[in-house]
C-alpha cells in the first residue's frame, strides 16, 4: 500500500515556519532557527518542503467556496445567520469584509511564504535530489499562486525570500498576465525536475505538474499549449478512469489510478472552531454533512453546501454518477426508516455524498469537524475533458476531442457524443458539470468560459467574475492596493 505523505510530520518543522492565518503583511512575525542553523542538510530542505505541503489542507475551504459560488450548491446550514460570509457568497453579496475570504488569502499566502523559504536558501548548501526538492516547492508555490489569482486577480507576489514584517508596502498587486507567468515558469521547473512516481503518495509528480500545468494554460486560453500539456499526460500511460467510481470518493479509493493529484488529510488531531487551519484532516465533509443524523453509513454533520435541484437536473437519465455524487435524503429515508436527521437551512433534499461525513472517516476528537478523506484535486477526468476542450475550443482533432469526452461518458454509462463545433464544446461543458460536480470546480469553469453571468442569480458582470481583496489586507499595506473592481 502507498504510503501518505503525511503531513502531520511537520509538529516540529511547524514551530520554525510561518503560522495559518496570519496576514499578508505579518507571515514571519517570528523564527526559532535561521540561516546559520538550518538548511544544513537534506533533511532540513526536507522538513522545510513538508511545511510547504502542510497549507494544502486549508484548500478544502476553495472547493467549498468554488461550489456554493457557483449554481451547484447553496450555502445552506443551520439558518440564514450560520457563517455569514458563506450565506453572502452564495448570494452574491460578499464585500472586502468576509473572514472566509481573507482565510483563504492568508492560508495560500501562508504557503507561500514557506515555499519563498525554502528558494531563499536554495544555494546554502549542495545534495543529490536538491533540484527535485526545489521542485515540490515550485509546483506548490504555483499551487498556491494559482488559487490566489482564481480567486483575487492581480495580487501581490513576493518570489524567492520571505515577506517579513512591514515589508507588505513595498509589493504591488502584480498583473494577471505576470502572475499566470510566474505560475507557468514554476510549473515548467517543475516539469523538467520532478519524478514520474514518489514514494509517498501526495507529494507532487511529473503527471501533476504537466496537468496543472496544462489547466493554467487552459484559464488563459492558450488552447495549444494546453493540448499538448494534457496530451503528455493522457498518453503517459501513468493514469486512467477508476473502474469503480462510487469507490474512487470512499477513503479506500484514494491515492489509486485516476488520481493525478490528491491532498492527504490523517486522522493524527482533530480541530477546533478557533483554528480550523490546525487540522490535519479535512473540515468539508463535516460542514457537508446531515444535520441532526441519526442512522447507518452516514455521520452527522452541518449541513453547508447543499447541492440544487439545478444540479441533480444536468444529470442525463441513466447516468450512473447521479446517486455517486448527490445523496437524495428522502430516497434514502424511505430505504431505511429508522434515520433521523433535521433540516437545514435551504434544505433541498440533496447532500454532496463524494465529501460528506461517514462513519469511520471521522476523528474521534471531533467527528463534526475533521474526516481522514482525502481532496481529489486534480483527476484523469479532469486531465481528459480538459484535454477534449482545449482541442475543441482551440481548432483541434475534434475525433480526438470526442474520444476523450467519451470515455468519460462510457464510464458513466451513457452514449457517444456525436457532436462537432460550438455544440461538441458545449457538451464537454455539461460533462464537466455533471462529472466533477462537488469538487469545487464549477464556479470558475463558469468565469472562464463566459457562462456564469446567466448562471447565478444576483451575479453581477464586471465584478463577480472576482473576489474582493480583504479590506484589512490593503489597510495594513498602507491603503496602497486598489480594490478590485465594483466592491
Amino acid at each position: 500500500m502507498k504510503r501518505k505523505y503525511n503531513y502531520a510530520l511537520l509538529v516540529i518543522s511547524m514551530l520554525f515556519f510561518t503560522g495559518c492565518g496570519e496576514d499578508f503583511v505579518d507571515v514571519d512575525p517570528l523564527f526559532s532557527i535561521n540561516s546559520e542553523n538550518f538548511f544544513n542538510s537534506q533533511e532540513d530542505y526536507e522538513l522545510a518542503t513538508i511545511a510547504s505541503y502542510d497549507l494544502l489542507q486549508t484548500t478544502y475551504l476553495n472547493a467549498m467556496i468554488g461550489e456554493m459560488a457557483s449554481d451547484n450548491t447553496l450555502a445552506g446550514g443551520e439558518n440564514a445567520n450560520d457563517v455569514p460570509a458563506f450565506q453572502e457568497i452564495d448570494d452574491m453579496t460578499h464585500t472586502p469584509v468576509n473572514d472566509q475570504l481573507r482565510n483563504i488569502w492568508n492560508w495560500m499566502y501562508a504557503g507561500i511564504n514557506r515555499t519563498n523559504y525554502v528558494f531563499e536558501f536554495r544555494d546554502k548548501t549542495n545534495f543529490e535530489g536538491k533540484d527535485a526538492i526545489l521542485a515540490e516547492n515550485a509546483f506548490l508555490r504555483a499551487y498556491y499562486y494559482f488559487e490566489l489569482v482564481k480567486f483575487f486577480g492581480p495580487v501581490p507576489m513576493p518570489i524567492n525570500k520571505r515577506v517579513q514584517f512591514g515589508e507588505a508596502q513595498t509589493f504591488d498587486r502584480s498583473p494577471v498576465a505576470d502572475v499566470y507567468g510566474q505560475i507557468e515558469s514554476d510549473l515548467m521547473f517543475a516539469v523538467d525536475n520532478l519524478p514520474a512516481a514518489q514514494a509517498d503518495a501526495g507529494r507532487a509528480t511529473l503527471g501533476a505538474a504537466q496537468a496543472l500545468l496544462g489547466k493554467v494554460y487552459l484559464y488563459q486560453d492558450k488552447f495549444t499549449e494546453a493540448a499538448t500539456m494534457l496530451q503528455a499526460v493522457i498518453n503517459s500511460g501513468t493514469y486512467d478512469l477508476a473502474a469503480d467510481y462510487e469507490a474512487m470518493f470512499l477513503v479506500q479509493g484514494e491515492n489509486g489510478i485516476e488520481s493525478v493529484f490528491e491532498v492527504q488529510y490523517t486522522d493524527q488531531q482533530g480541530a477546533g472552531f478557533g483554528c480550523f487551519q490546525c487540522s490535519e484532516g479535512n473540515i468539508a465533509p463535516g460542514f457537508n454533512g446531515i444535520r441532526g443524523y441519526s442512522g447507518p453509513i452516514y455521520a452527522d454533520g452541518f449541513s453547508f453546501n447543499v447541492p440544487t435541484q439545478d444540479l441533480v437536473d444536468a444529470f442525463e437519465a441513466g447516468d450512473t454518477r447521479l446517486p455517486v455524487a448527490i445523496l437524495d435524503i428522502d430516497a434514502f429515508v424511505a430505504a431505511n426508516p429508522d434515520v433521523i436527521y433535521s433540516q437545514g437551512f435551504e434544505h433541498t433534499g440533496y447532500f454532496n455524498q463524494k465529501y460528506i461525513a461517514r462513519q469511520g472517516e471521522q476523528f474521534i476528537g471531533d467527528t463534526h469537524l475533521t474526516s481522514n478523506k482525502n481532496y481529489r484535486a486534480i483527476r484523469f477526468a479532469d486531465v481528459l475533458l480538459m484535454a477534449a476542450e482545449a482541442l475543441s475550443r482551440g481548432g483541434g482533432s475534434e475525433d480526438v476531442a470526442r474520444t476523450y469526452l467519451n470515455r468519460v461518458r462510457t464510464r458513466a454509462g451513457l452514449a457517444d457524443v456525436t457532436a462537432s463545433g460550438a455544440a461538441l464544446t458545449n457538451a464537454i461543458y455539461a460533462e464537466r458539470r455533471v462529472e466533477m460536480a462537488g469538487e469545487g470546480l464549477r464556479f470558475f469553469d463558469l468565469v472562464r468560459t463566459g457562462a456564469v453571468a446567466a448562471a447565478i442569480p444576483g451575479f453581477q458582470a464586471g465584478k463577480h467574475e472576482l473576489f474582493p481583496i480583504p479590506l484589512i489586507e490593503i489597510q495594513l499595506a498602507g491603503n496602497n492596493w486598489a480594490q478590485n473592481p465594483g466592491y
